[in-house]
């Protein structure tokens, strides 16, 4: 039986305003209770996608800190990283903030290194693939596995993405799925954009995991322990 939740606050902390729309449908499903904080800038993306792959813009760590110190003084019961990019973020964030944080997409990279060694890895953006491979590479560390991973970066899926095209996004992103599928034993969807495929991703070869579901399934366990 679950607990209720209703007395809980989450903040999150969005650097596109695209997140936002796509957060909304698993919230409402696993943690509907729950009195949800949104805070958002758009600039963070901006700055890290213009920094180059590799680079995370100094400034954007200081912003998630100081957003993070906003919802804290808001009294949010947990603060949820959205972006995948900069998901070092709440780790360098950790010793300043008392409340607790969680990275969106590390939920669903434990479900993947507990699943199999050859894990695959979709994005849709090139500044997402370093960060994203490290997180992986650190939770098979401190849970003693050895992976592999095999990343396919889709950046026309993203392109579609921003001009509205969902249907294209999805399609590319489909047909990239079919084709690492082949290749390893699960895969993990990079970025929560991506978790708008979760209904057709039913019937695939090997498991495909969505930072959505896997992430807002972990809120609520947490919630729930408090």
């Amino acid at each position: 039986m679950k607990k209720d939740l209703s007395n809980k606050t989450i903040g999150l902390i969005h650097a596109s305003s695209l997140t936002i729309p796509i957060a909304k449908p698993f919230i409402q499903e696993i943690i509907p209770e729950v009195q949800v904080m949104h805070l958002c800038d758009d600039t963070i993306q901006r700055d890290n996608l213009s920094a180059g792959v590799g680079v995370i813009p100094k400034i954007n760590y200081f912003k998630f800190a100081t957003y993070a110190h906003f919802l804290e003084e808001a009294r949010v019961d947990l603060i949820v990283l959205m972006c995948s990019t900069f998901n070092r973020a709440v780790e360098f964030a950790r010793p300043m903030i008392n409340v607790p944080m969680l990275q969106i997409d590390r939920p669903m990279m434990e479900l993947a290194v507990k699943t199999g060694k050859r894990i695959g890895l979709l994005a849709t953006l090139p500044t997402t693939v370093p960060s994203s491979e490290r997180l992986l590479r650190v939770v098979a560390e401190e849970m003693g596995k050895e992976i592999e991973i095999k990343t396919i970066l889709s950046s026309e899926a993203f392109k579609e993405l921003e001009r509205g095209n969902t249907e294209r996004h999805n399609e590319i992103l489909l047909e990239e799925i079919d084709k690492l599928s082949r290749e390893v034993d699960c895969i993990c969807m990079a970025q929560i954009s991506m978790s708008v495929l979760e209904s057709r991703l039913t019937n695939t070869r090997v498991p495909v995991y969505n930072s959505g579901r896997t992430g807002f399934t972990r809120v609520r366990e947490i919630l729930e322990s408090m």
